[in-house]
């Protein structure tokens, strides 16, 4: 598991541009997403992953605890699955360009539909009323890389919980966009995954300073579970 630091100067700074340290944690249950992000085999699995990040395997049971109490509260789970297909391999040129023939290869033999590498990896609890969405761009709520937006918006969520790898690419990515379309933001820093402890953290850093909300796992926890308690006994 990454060793999470962040510096006090940033949470000082935080507070003072919004009042208080975490910003998200009244949020309501009902309107939340947990979003996770590209936990397949094809970033996980080794002889299958093109590009292992190892530290994936260990946020699972912390993604599946979320996972749990997202739905006993009464909001909604998406497994975000990353996909190399050929109209991506088109539209975003560039990045084959950048990555060169050999790691193209690689990556599209484990990222494709249909093959190992594109499967989540086995031991998430996915469960029947969750929902799944194919994306093709590091960002899933970027024009044209999926259709997130829309299903989050048909259910009327207005706060999104990322997690999942790489923390400072798709995780971090997703996240900001996911704030630039008026989602509540929050990524968990014991939830997602990157290829160091210095990578994790200074994506968390930028992310906390600008776009969102950062809390670990067992605080989003107790936030839903008390926000949902609370709007039980209103009723």
């Amino acid at each position: 598991m990454h060793k999470v630091s962040i510096p006090q100067s940033v949470i000082d700074d935080v507070v003072k541009s919004r009042g208080r340290e975490h910003i998200f944690d009244n949020l309501d249950p009902t309107k939340t997403a947990l979003i996770v992000v590209d936990l397949q085999n094809g970033f996980m699995m080794k002889g299958v992953a093109h590009a292992l990040c190892e530290e994936a395997i260990e946020i699972v049971p912390n993604v599946n605890r979320l996972a749990e109490t997202v739905r006993r509260t009464g909001g909604t789970v998406v497994w975000i699955q990353n996909a190399a297909t050929p109209e991506s391999m088109q539209s975003w040129s560039v990045r084959d360009e950048m990555d060169g023939p050999e790691r193209t290869t690689r990556r599209v033999a484990a990222m494709a539909p249909g093959t190992k590498g594109y499967e989540l990896w086995a031991a998430l609890d996915v469960e029947p009323e969750d929902l799944k969405v194919q994306k093709t761009r590091f960002s899933a709520f970027i024009q044209g890389a999926s259709n997130l937006e829309a299903v989050l918006r048909a259910r009327a969520i207005d706060t999104v919980i990322i997690t999942g790898t790489v923390t400072n690419i798709c995780c971090e990515s997703t996240a900001r966009d996911a704030m630039m379309r008026n989602f509540k933001t929050i990524m968990v820093t014991d939830a997602n995954a990157a290829e160091n402890d210095a990578l994790h953290n200074a994506s968390l850093i930028a992310f906390y300073l600008k776009f969102g909300d950062i809390m670990p796992t067992d605080m989003v926890i107790a936030s839903l579970t008390r926000n949902a308690a609370r709007a039980s006994a209103a009723e």
